[in-house]
């Protein structure tokens, strides 16, 4: 089973005038929304979801699903109304529990037919790129919903969780789907650490890692 860390930082206000606050099983369509619309059109993501009518049911059920694994812990992140989105796993954590990877991978199989060993494949190598060696913080998911962009409040947001994560003197650590968005990333105290490829179309994925605070 998952392990939880004893200190929950969602007791924590955020005073940076973004109305940050922890979801809850109760911000589920919310953050869910948010998460599908700002991961529609990302590179990795966008095709391993699409629906076969090219609409967002299948990636609103499959983030929907992976969204609820990351509440079971206090490290899911929001601005006021889903505005942005972040999704973190703590240490010791899992994204989804035991009961939920079986139903996902079943879901993926369902509605994506032979096109999810593909997904399987992708997911396979994110598993593999992942650090072991050192408790961290993990970085699943950022997000900023489409009519809201171009403000910088997913950044913002991520600063914000980053300032947490230093009061605990915890490294972090994400993998970048984008490279546009590396350069962001760096700005945070993020660096390269490595990449992996997604399996047939060969779309490179920077794994990034930032040290602890000192």
């Amino acid at each position: 089973m998952p392990t939880m860390r004893p200190d929950d930082p969602g007791s924590q206000p955020a005073d940076d005038g973004l109305g940050v606050r922890v979801a809850t099983l109760a911000d589920l369509d919310a953050v869910t929304t948010t998460i599908t619309l700002a991961f529609r059109h990302d590179p990795v993501w966008g095709p391993a979801f699409a629906s076969p009518d090219g609409g967002d049911a299948v990636a609103t059920e499959l983030w929907r699903l992976a969204l609820e694994g990351a509440l079971r812990y206090p490290w899911t992140w929001m601005t006021g109304r889903g505005e942005a989105v972040s999704v973190w796993i703590p240490p010791g954590g899992t994204e989804l529990s035991l009961e939920q990877e079986a139903s996902f991978e079943g879901l993926l199989v369902d509605r994506l037919g032979a096109a999810a060993a593909d997904v399987l494949g992708l997911l396979a190598r994110f598993e593999a790129s992942h650090p072991r060696t050192e408790p961290h913080y993990y970085l699943s998911l950022l997000g900023t919903h489409p009519d809201h962009r171009g403000r910088g409040l997913g950044m913002a947001l991520l600063a914000d969780n980053l300032a947490l994560v230093d009061a605990e003197r915890l490294p972090a650590y994400l993998e970048s789907t984008n490279p546009a968005n590396n350069h962001r990333y760096e700005r945070l105290g993020f660096r390269v650490v490595g990449s992996f490829s997604v399996p047939r179309d060969g779309h490179v994925i920077t794994t990034m890692w930032r040290p602890a605070a000192r």
